[in-house]
């Protein structure tokens, strides 16, 4: 009975509950979206991050993560990298010489971390060789070529088939050089990252570093499933024990933070749209309480008890919320699928969100345990927002309330 007549009361005044409902599913559907949206940006970041610069573990001497000299090499790193490869859960693995030198050209010069590799196992560990926009990534069998950003590229005022010098260190603590002929340059859509970056052959650095065949600085792994990484990574830290293992979680910190800050920072931006949502139900409903203040007056003198009138405002706020609440999140979440597979546009501010590792064209993500949790934040912000109207009828005397015209 309470039900029925609660369902009744919320539609008695349609334009007033139609604006709060109304309000509510805008609200909500806002805040589902943007949710979805900033979700979206965060997760193509971690999994760019992933796919195309850190990979998901990478193992390495404990004295080359102190200090990157050239001599903490792994001595025997392409057989480590053959053993992990055969491992299950892995889907591809590099082994990489990683050297922090400069790149000059006939303009200038820049600080860049060189990275040796072998084009083939790197393109099973990273998706590098799909971000090549111009040339090839590593063509013909040909010795000192290099690959880099287009944005070092513009720094160096270089172009395809220009040359570059690489100065180093070798592993005899030398200065050396070499000239290497660019046949490639990639974009990431990272700023940062492509004007710090240059790849070149294993090989070629090998013969000018005067390194061990076989060496290797970092070896990158890449898991079948982001679910596998836990595990491989204690399987890795108990065969090779005198290699420090990391997941890309401690590789780079900033992206596990950007990912438990966005779930917290979502939920603190539901939140303060419910609040705001929670004052505009509770005046919606203290003006029908006021309104009908003969009528609960009546109610309470023919016998109805003041739980039953309490109970009765509370249902009645709670399907207001709820209704609203049920239509902010169907839209919200319909959007936000519809997004999934839609790319948003910012490419107007492309350059902006290239300079802090974003993609211009953002899908959204949507969780569905969001939608739950929204759902019964919506039925919580009800309850709360009942309490004080429902106070309030039962302040009345009946016997005042009856004489009100």
């Amino acid at each position: 009975m309470i039900f029925i007549l609660s369902w009744r009361n919320v539609w008695r005044n349609k334009l007033r509950s139609g604006v709060m409902i109304t309000a509510m599913a805008l609200g909500i559907c806002a805040g589902i979206f943007s949710t979805a949206f900033y979700m979206g940006m965060a997760d193509q970041r971690i999994d760019k991050a992933i796919n195309t610069e850190i990979s998901h573990i990478q193992l390495h001497k404990p004295e080359f993560l102190r200090s990157n000299e050239i001599s903490a090499y792994i001595p025997d790193a392409e057989a480590t990298r053959a053993e992990i490869n055969d491992m299950e859960h892995v889907a591809g693995v590099s082994n990489r010489i990683v050297i922090n030198s400069m790149v000059a050209s006939a303009e200038t010069g820049a600080g860049v971390r060189i990275v040796g590799i072998d084009p083939q196992n790197e393109s099973a560990t990273t998706t590098l060789h799909e971000k090549v926009v111009e040339g090839q990534y590593f063509g013909a069998d040909r010795r000192n070529q290099i690959v880099i950003g287009q944005k070092l590229a513009e720094k160096l005022k270089v172009r395809l088939g220009s040359k570059v010098v690489i100065t180093l260190q070798d592993v005899g603590n030398n200065i050396t050089s070499g000239a290497f002929r660019i046949v490639g340059l990639f974009n990431t859509v990272n700023t940062m990252y492509d004007e710090s970056n240059v790849f070149v052959l294993r090989k070629d650095l090998i013969r000018l570093t005067n390194l061990p065949k076989h060496s290797g600085h970092e070896i990158a792994i890449l898991a079948k499933e982001i679910d596998d990484v836990e595990d491989l990574q204690k399987s890795l830290a108990g065969q090779f024990e005198g290699l420090t293992v990391r997941n890309w979680q401690e590789i780079s910190p900033e992206m596990n933070y950007l990912n438990e800050a966005m779930d917290l920072y979502m939920y603190i931006f539901i939140v303060i749209i419910l609040i705001a949502l929670l004052f505009g139900i509770i005046n919606t409903m203290l003006m029908a309480v006021l309104e009908r203040t003969k009528e609960i007056g009546m109610l309470m003198a023919v016998g109805m008890n003041k739980g039953r009138v309490f109970s009765m405002i509370m249902v009645e706020t709670i399907m207001l919320a709820l209704t609203g609440g049920v239509f902010g999140v169907a839209l919200g979440a319909f959007i936000s699928k519809y997004f999934e597979t839609h790319s948003i546009d910012l490419s107007l501010w492309g350059e902006v969100y290239a300079n802090l590792g974003y993609d211009p064209f953002v899908y959204t993500s949507l969780d569905w345990m969001l939608l739950v949790n929204v759902t019964l934040m919506v039925i919580g912000a009800g309850i709360i927002a009942s309490i004080y109207p429902a106070i309030k009828a039962l302040s009345n005397d009946p016997a005042d309330a009856l004489r009100i015209e």
